[in-house]
Order: C-alpha cells, then structure tokens, then sequence
C-alpha cells in the first residue's frame, strides 16, 4: 500500500470552533434519519460527548441502558477489574441475527476447523471486535464508543440494516476501566469554563502514575499473549469464543502527531504472520483514506509503529487468522490544546475515532466474503503445516516446581490450545520431565502458529528496531525444561480441566519439617511462616535425610520452642501447605548425611517488613510489577513510599527498601540519600533496579565498574541517524547466565542456567572474586531477541547483580527486570531471595 499522507487545514480549523458550538450532531452521519426512542448520551450521562471525560460509571450505564432500549444490542459483563469495575462487552446486530446468535457463533468458529471447505459463506456475517482506550489517559475511543454505539443503535435506513445482517460487532467499550476512570477524574477537576489550550497548563500534566494503567500499573496493551489480568482474561476469552475477523485497537499518541492506521513499517512484521494479512490490512486502510480525506483530517500508514510483538491487541489477532488494526490518534490529553498542525480539541479527536470505527465496518460489510475465505484458508494452512512438521510436540515441565509449570499451562489453556500429561517419567536430551509436573503439546492441532510464537527462540530480524520486544519465549520465562519431539509416545490423557494446585504435609512431626525452596509459593509460605511468629531457618548447604536430597536453600522449622504447641504448628503447616502449594515433609531427626539440622549452616529467617519507593521519577510499569508480585502472588505486605514524603517517614522498622528502576536514576534529594545511607549501615537491605545500579554507584553506596562502548559512527547520513541509534536499543531480549547456586541469590534455582530478560544497555564488569558474581553472563549469552552487535560483546561474560555490605546492612543491584509483565515466573524468586536471604549474602 502506497503511504498516505494528506495535507489538509479544513478539519483543524474546524477543530478550533467544534466545542463552542458542541452537539451530537458534530460526530453522526447526517444524511439519515435516527430513532427517537433510542437515547442519546447527553439524555442519560448528562452532558454532550466532548464536552466533559466521561467517567467508567457513567459509561457503563449508558450502555446498559442503550441495551434496553436496542434490539440490536446485548450487553454481558465478563468480570471485575481489580477495582471491581465492570469488563463490559456488546453485542451489536440485527434483531434478526439475535434471535440466532449462537448459531452464527458455532459457524463463524466452523470456519476455523477441518471440514470447513464444504461450508458457505454466502449468508455469513462477518465478526468485528471493536475496543477502545486500553490505555486510560488515551481517552476519545471510549468517548468516541458513545457516539458510535448510540448510531448503531438509533440510525434508521436500508444502509445500516444491511450492515448490521451482514455483521456482528462486539463492542468493547472500555479495555481499561480503572484508567480510564483515574484520567477522566484529572481531566474534569482540571478543565475551566474557559478552555485553556496552553500547553503548561496543569490539565495536560497528570500527576504519578497517570491514567494509561491499570490498577497495579499495568500497561495492558502489553498482556494479550501472557493474559495474566483480569481485563486481558475477559477479552481473550472473548476472542477466542469468537475467533473475530478484525479486531480495532483505538489509542492516542503525541499531541503533536495527526492520525496513524495500520499497516505499519512494513519490514518489521513478525514472520509468523501471513502476507496477505497486510495486504488485507492494506485495503481495509483504503477505506480510511477515503473516509479521512470527506472530513479532512490529516493521517497517515506504514510508519512509526510495527507488528511484530503478538501481545499487542493489534499484532494477537494476526497469529490468530484475524486481522489486528492500531488506530493512533494525536492526543489533546484533556480538552483542548495547543499543537504543531493549529488547536486541538478534545471532541476533534473523538470524532476522528468514531470516523475511523465506521470506515472499519463499512471495510468490514464490503469485504466480508474476501476476509471470511481469508480465515478459512489461514486455518486449513496451519492444519497442512501441522501434519507436514517433523516437530510433532513440545514437552516442558519443571520437575521441583510444580507451580510454575501449572500456571505456563494455566496460558495455553487459556489461548484454547491443547495439552496433554505424560503417560509416564521420561528423560529428553539429558532433561527429566515428570509425570504430574510436566506436559506434552500436540503441535498437530488448530493454531501451531500460535503456539510457535509462544516457544520459539528467534535470532535474526529484518529489521533491528523493535517498537517493544523482540522476544517472549514462555518456557524461558518460566525458567521451565522443554525439548521438541518427534512423537507423542509419551502423552497420556489430554487435559480438557486443569485442575487446582495441592499441596500437603505428609505427617505429623515431634523434632522438625522441611520444604525445598523450589516450588513458585515458597516465598508465600515462608511470609505466612515469619508472619506468625514461628521460627524457620535456612539451609547454607545440601544434606540428605531419611533417603531424601535436600538443596541449598531448602526451609527448617524445628518443632521445639516453638509459640505453638506440636498439633497446633502441624495443624497450620497443614494450612501453609495448602495455600502455598507446596509439600512439606516431617522429620523425625535432625542426624543427616551433610550439614545435622542443628548445623550453624542454617541461618535463622526474620520477619520481612518491606517497602518500595514509588512517585515522581519512577518508572511506574517496574513498580506496579513489584507490588502486583507482592499483593496478588505472595500475599506479601508492601509499603508504597512516595519521593514526596521520604525524608519525613521512620525507616527504622524496615527490613528492605526497593527502588524500582526510575527517569531520575534514583529519584531522591541529597537528604534523602543519607537518610537511606543511614538505614542500610544499620543493618537494612537497599535493592535497586536497572538504571538505579548506576545511581547507587555514582553516589557511594556500591561500587560498581560498568562496561561501555565508544561508539564510532562512520558512513551514516542524517536521514539514517535515528534508525542507526534506534538498532543500539536494546528493548527486550533473553539471554543466558551461569548461576553459582551456593550463593543465597540463586536458592531454589535447579539448574546452573537460567534465562534473564533485559530491555537496558547497562553492563558490570565482574567482581575480581569469582565468588562475588553468583550470575554471570555466558560467553554466548543470546537466546532469543535482538541485541546490536556492540551491545552483544558487552553483555559478554558481564554481571547483572551484585551485592555489597554497607555497615551492617547491604546494598544490591540488579541490572534487569526480573518481575517483567507480571508473565517472567522464572525470575521473581530472585527478588525474594534478595528478601528473605540478603543479610547472609
């Protein structure tokens, strides 16, 4: 598709004046007449659409009551955000097609599955899932979903009955209620009678963290593939009930930029991903084009933004023989605002939006039979592919931590794709996979595309800039065991129900219990432990007892001395067990062949009280992921400190402070450094993240010696500078380390590899004492992803954490994210570690 770019000065112009004279009018088609019996939503939530952010609640209960007062929609509410907000979902089409809707559903997903060839697809309607605002400070799609649902409800005509017998729309009003619902509170509490279009006005500066998140600060658009939120669990399983032709993704961008549709660059699609795709992509854009250019605002495609990432809500849908579209709108960021291309106004934006969600259906009712043959043939091509393979199924499993490998399953299952568990024990090039902690995955089904995107290691790219990661491999973010096969020998019963974890206590003990620290929840059982007053040792080194291995860092609790009696302390280990998931063995000795149970090799485990820096000058994604760790994995207490408010809070009651990687490396005043200073060499545990390393070096509280290249840049021109700057990024990427596994950090790692992913240049040279760099990069550390080559050899034998004593306390550093996307299991117990074991490091 030729790039489009138009420049037109009537629709800013008209911009300028759209929210003096403001009605509904400003965003319908006029040439049709519309049913007055249907509300409008300044009839219902009290002001015109652009006139004020509208609010979730009032959102909400638009659409409901659009609902009731349409035959042409049906509204279902798929569940709660963390906040209890309502994940709504409409259902819009013809009376007719309603009193059918599941019959079109069943054939609609008929397409996808073997036979489908003989079907027709004369009578078919086509499946467009349109959503809006999955970043909540990116507001005029969900303003735009009230102009819009309100026209597919009330317009009158032969135009839009045909549309809608040819079409079901699912309508997803808010991607992000919690967001939205945080910026539409600083938006309206900051806007005057008198617009002010000045960009230093506060309007258009949200305070931390914004409103582009969810409730733990999530960015959602980024939780498609790993759907590990509520909100992403909701729409995915929408999608997959519906398996939709088109789905919209409808965001904001700079206030300065216009208005992008896809395609976008066209070098940076992911292979998986089929030509025609974009070709069809391409021609849907056509329709834009033409809609854009009768209301003259300017936009532009194929530039800026990729598709390549698959957890993106524009990328999914095209592993998944559905066509994803990213719309970007240039933001007002409230209502109105000054720009390069004249005054921006909010009702301008929305109005762009609601353009754009018609031109889609128009797309969408005009080559239906063209992109409905597309689905069938892409999943007919899976299935010829499938039997084709030598690859017939990916065995992984994790045999000492159940957890993990339960919840990568907990993935697949919800991306519809089948699994099996093993028929027995089996060992694959070296690596033990057992019956009950591993599975088996059939590559010969519905999507092995998908389920490629999921596990393959990709190395080489057309293209060397990401607009996010350019890997995501799921066994290796789980830190999981998995090898492909050449036959599912191996596989026993297909697992239609994944059942809940367990965990138990074998017996009742009068001397000791033991539990590795392997399993996911161990951290949450040893909280749950400490928490109650019941005193837990760690294991310094390994030992055998009563016929068992125990590993370094395996958990004691004597039954002695204890606050609770021997029934008691086996009644709530029994409790521990359960909730954790984890299995406790009783001892009736403490007489082992290693390290004796009341060896000075097991060191006492203390109450943690933990805090974490959070405001101004914090990265928000890194310290949502943290508190969502927290809170929602280990049901561990966390103290959110603000920058504001740091020098006036007592440290002393403690244990650990993390600093999240953070804009202003490290985000606090020279007052507070000392203060900070002062807490660790009384014995506290200062963990700091990604760029934070380099702050704590430059200001004395570790020392720390970081590689770095001297880029010469030869035979470059001006045009190619930001594409030549933009290949040194490294956005994200896994690559390999060793682990010492003596060393406290590495405590419940079986392996002596493990996968870390990092998206940041920052590199430490190893420590002169090989016992001071319990991980270090390998020599060939790449696993999957993209790293300039300058980058590769600096990465190199480096370390990514280091600790240091500072008094009586201790300072670490980790140079990458080991919590990413709240979908990296195989690292969080890291952090923990730092937690629970940072004072014998």
């Amino acid at each position: 598709m030729k790039k489009l770019l138009l420049y037109l000065t009537v629709g800013l112009s008209l911009c300028a004046t759209a929210q003096e004279s403001l009605d509904l009018n400003y965003y319908l088609p006029q040439n049709i007449t519309y049913n007055k019996n249907i509300p409008t939503p300044k009839d219902v939530i009290g002001h015109e659409v652009g006139e004020w952010h509208v609010t979730h609640d009032k959102l909400m209960f638009y659409m409901q009551t659009l609902a009731k007062a349409s035959n042409r929609i049906t509204i279902e509410n798929r569940g709660a955000t963390y906040e209890g907000r309502p994940i709504l979902l409409l259902t819009i089409t013809s009376p007719k097609n309603h009193t059918n809707i599941e019959k079109i559903r069943v054939d609609h997903m008929s397409l996808s599955e073997s036979g489908a060839n003989s079907l027709s697809i004369a009578d078919m309607p086509i499946v467009v899932y349109q959503g809006f605002s999955i970043h909540g400070n990116e507001p005029s799609g969900a303003n735009a979903g009230l102009a819009y649902a309100y026209y597919l409800a009330a317009a009158e005509g032969k135009e839009i009955e045909d549309l809608l017998d040819n079409t079901v729309i699912l309508m997803d009003p808010s991607f992000n209620p919690d967001g939205l619902q945080r910026f539409a509170y600083w938006a309206n509490t900051n806007k005057s009678d008198n617009l002010n279009a000045d960009t230093n006005e506060r309007e258009y500066h949200e305070v931390w963290p914004g409103g582009r998140t969810n409730h733990y600060w999530f960015d959602l658009n980024r939780d498609w593939l790993p759907v590990q939120l509520p909100e992403s669990r909701a729409r995915i399983n929408t999608f997959h009930k519906w398996l939709p032709n088109i789905l919209t993704d409808h965001h904001e961008m700079g206030t300065n930029s216009t208005f992008f549709f896809q395609p976008g660059e066209p070098t940076r699609v992911h292979p998986l991903t089929p030509k025609l795709n974009q070709e069809l992509t391409a021609e849907i854009g056509s329709y834009h084009v033409k809609a854009f250019n009768k209301i003259g605002s300017l936009y532009y495609s194929e530039e800026g933004y990729d598709d390549y990432y698959y957890g993106k809500g524009s990328t999914f849908p095209d592993v998944n023989g559905s066509i994803g579209i990213l719309f970007e709108q240039g933001s007002s960021r409230g209502h109105i605002q000054e720009s390069e291309n004249g005054l921006l106004t909010f009702p301008f934006t929305i109005r762009n939006q609601f353009t754009a969600a018609l031109s889609t259906i128009e797309a969408a009712k005009n080559m239906r039979s063209k992109i409905l043959d597309y689905q069938k043939g892409f999943y007919k091509s899976m299935r010829d592919e499938a039997s084709r393979s030598k690859s017939k199924a990916i065995i992984f499993g994790d045999s000492k931590d159940a957890s993990k490998t339960w919840h990568l399953a907990e993935i697949l299952n919800r991306h519809k794709i089948k699994f099996n568990e093993l028929k027995n024990d089996v060992t694959v090039a070296g690596k033990s996979y057992k019956k009950g902690s591993s599975y088996i995955v059939p590559m010969n089904q519905k999507n092995p595309n998908l389920i490629k995107a999921m596990f393959e290691k990709r190395t080489t790219f057309t293209d060397s800039i990401f607009y996010d990661i350019s890997a995501w491999t799921f066994p290796l973010a789980f830190n999981v065991d998995y090898s492909e096969v050449g036959t599912m020998a191996n596989a026993g019963e297909e697992i239609t129900n994944l059942g809940p974890l367990t965990g138990t206590v074998d017996k009742q003990s009068n001397y000791a219990y033991l539990f590795e620290w392997h399993e996911y929840y161990t951290p949450k059982a040893l909280n749950k432990i400490t928490n109650k007053g019941i005193r837990a040792k760690v294991a310094k080194s390994q030992f055998t007892l009563e016929g068992t291995t125990y590993d370094y860092g395996t958990i004691m609790i004597p039954v002695q001395n204890q606050k609770m009696g021997k029934k008691e302390l086996y009644d709530f280990l029994t409790e521990v067990a359960q909730d954790s998931k984890i299995n406790i063995k009783s001892v009736s000795t403490g007489h082992t062949v290693g390290i004796d149970l009341g060896s000075n090799d097991f060191d006492p485990i203390k109450k943690q009280k933990v805090a974490i820096l959070v405001g101004n000058g914090i990265r928000s994604y890194d310290a949502g992921e943290i508190w969502h760790l927290f809170d929602q994995r280990y049901n561990m207490k966390i103290t959110k400190i603000d920058v504001d408010y740091f020098n006036n809070v007592d440290l002393s009651t403690y244990t650990d402070i993390i600093i999240p990687s953070s804009w202003g490396r490290g985000a606090l005043s020279k007052s507070g450094m000392d203060k900070l200073k002062a807490w660790v060499k009384e014995g506290g545990t200062l963990i700091g993240y990604r760029s934070v390393a380099e702050w704590l070096d430059k200001n004395e509280f570790i020392k720390l010696k970081f590689k770095k290249d001297s880029l010469k840049v030869k035979n470059v021109s001006f045009e190619q500078k930001s594409d030549f700057h933009g290949a040194q990024v490294t956005g994200g990427a896994i690559f390999e380390t060793k682990l010492d596994r003596t060393h406290p950090i590495n405590y419940g790692y079986k392996n002596d590899k493990l996968a870390l992913f990092r998206n940041t240049n920052i590199y430490i040279e190893p420590n002169k004492n090989s016992y001071d760099n319990p991980i270090t990069y390998t020599n060939n550390p790449l696993l999957s992803g993209y790293i300039s080559e300058e980058n590769l050899e600096l990465i190199k034998n480096s370390v990514p954490f280091q600790v240091k004593r500072m008094g009586k306390g201790r300072v670490i550093a980790f140079t990458d994210n080991t919590n990413f996307r709240a979908f990296w299991y195989g690292t969080n117990k890291l952090l923990m570690n730092a937690i629970f074991f940072g004072q014998i490091m």
